[in-house]
């Protein structure tokens, strides 16, 4: 059995979970997470913990034991408290400006760049030059900000370009004659 599928997960004040045989369902205040499941891996609730009980002896069910048990634990987080994701645009004339449910991004090309935010994430501007994504699914999350990173990642010259906010961009030396 996974190290990790040994810890249960908490249900925090005002989050529920339904277990069906084919699907688990964390309902909170931020909305409602669903996570098809296999036959590998049994979970129990019990005084408001859920436990991960590898279901057969097979080298798949233990594996997917703590993956499992990672993911209803990220569900349970993002129903109770959200997710976020920070971005900067380091470069002169790039900036961002959410225009309803999409995203309007000036990096530099001929033309603006829209990129329609997915169902369950919201964009902010606080700054020309900041992004904050926030949503309750954190893989969604995360690939909106890839996908965001994706048009004008930052380059190792001068640095310019679309980055996450904690990333360290080393910048290399420029030629010499």
């Amino acid at each position: 059995m996974s190290r990790i599928a040994k810890y249960p997960v908490e249900l925090p004040k005002g989050v529920e979970a339904t277990i069906k045989a084919d699907m688990i369902s964390v309902k909170g205040p931020l909305g409602t997470l669903n996570q098809p499941l296999t036959g590998d891996v049994i979970i129990n609730e019990d005084g408001g913990k859920l436990s991960f009980i590898v279901a057969n002896d097979s080298r798949l069910a233990k594996a997917m034991s703590g993956t499992l048990r990672a993911l209803v634990a990220n569900m349970v987080v993002g129903v109770s408290k959200g997710f976020e994701r920070k971005l900067t645009l380091v470069g002169v004339g790039y900036r961002a400006a959410v225009q309803g449910n999409a995203i309007k991004l000036q990096l530099g090309f001929s033309h603006d760049v829209v990129h329609a935010m997915p169902e369950g994430v919201k964009a902010e501007c606080p700054s020309q030059t900041e992004i904050i994504l926030k949503g309750s699914n954190k893989q969604v999350v995360g690939q909106v900000a890839a996908e965001i990173r994706a048009y004008r990642p930052p380059e190792p010259y001068k640095g310019k370009g679309v980055r996450y906010h904690d990333e360290h961009v080393t910048i290399k030396e420029t030629k010499k004659k």
